[in-house]
């Protein structure tokens, strides 16, 4: 009982530090924008401390520059029409099932790669990790990537550039963000692509990442750990189709812009002042800056 009890306040230590942290980083980063401050949540605040191990000056500088690219890139902006021609194959979705965790569940098929222009390659995940972000259930923070690399060859790989921009979008602006990255049954020729790749991703993303393969069985019991076999599509190893409709894709993508709209007031003229959280001072919008063309 002693040892339980003991245990318990350890835990509600740590709790409190963490919360500390929390408030401190907070306390930090000063005034911000209406919409950096909507973004700034606790729980943005907590992901940010975990990426860089809870060192507040680390946290708040990666936050910071999150902060400076979206203010410039303005990811929550992006409208499905803008990049519906990059979905066309469906080689980047968001699926309709979930893991066994209740996370939302994206589908990347590199096989079928359709375009060429980087920029539109980069802003159409960067679309869908915000879709899938708006899509998560309530206590959900993570998502989980599916890749299928059937079809995937040189002739149609990503270029090393663009990868490496892609994952420093996801390492540097959207931390904690991925639960795992299954890499199912990818052709022998990845494995050049994947010894330049590995070194753009951090330790906690690297870990992340894991290889599976349909005849190995500690690779079929780790898909089952993640997804129930009924609900995974049979490109994965389970028993569900996977059919990519890109009109009815478009459709849920269309009514989820709405969605995005009113949850970042983008549908209401902008306001230069705003109720702070926590007692926040809100600092004026950046003007929008202009992305490079392709």
């Amino acid at each position: 009982m002693f040892r339980r009890k003991q245990s318990q306040n350890h835990q509600e230590n740590g709790i409190e530090e963490q919360e500390a942290k929390v408030s401190e980083l907070r306390a930090a980063l000063g005034p911000l924008s209406a919409r950096s401050l909507k973004y700034c949540t606790d729980a943005c605040l907590r992901r940010y401390l975990i990426a860089r191990n809870w060192n507040v000056d680390k946290a708040k500088k990666m936050l910071e520059e999150t902060l400076k690219w979206r203010a410039t890139y303005k990811p929550e902006e992006i409208c499905w029409h803008e990049v519906a021609h990059e979905g066309e194959t469906g080689k980047v979705s968001r699926a309709d099932f979930h893991d066994r965790s209740g996370r939302t569940v994206l589908i990347l098929r590199p096989g079928k790669q359709n375009t060429t222009c980087a920029e539109d390659n980069i802003r159409h995940l960067v679309y869908l990790i915000e879709n899938s972000i708006l899509n998560l259930a309530d206590g959900q923070e993570q998502m989980s990537w599916l890749i299928d690399f059937t079809g995937w060859g040189l002739s149609v790989k990503v270029p090393i550039k663009t990868a490496r921009d892609c994952i420093n979008i996801l390492q540097n602006h959207y931390p904690e963000r991925l639960a795992v990255a299954l890499l199912y049954n990818p052709p022998r020729i990845f494995e050049a692509f994947w010894k330049v790749v590995k070194y753009f991703l951090d330790p906690l993303t690297f870990q992340k990442v894991k290889f599976v393969y349909p005849k190995k069985e500690d690779s079929v019991e780790l898909m089952k750990s993640f997804f129930d076999v009924d609900n995974l599509p049979n490109e994965f190893g389970g028993k569900a189709t996977l059919n990519y409709d890109h009109e009815e894709f478009s459709r849920l993508m269309s009514q989820d812009d709405v969605k995005t709209a009113k949850f970042w007031g983008l549908d209401e003229k902008p306001s230069h002042i705003a109720s702070g959280h926590s007692g926040a001072q809100v600092a004026p919008e950046p003007a929008p800056l202009a992305l490079p063309a392709c």
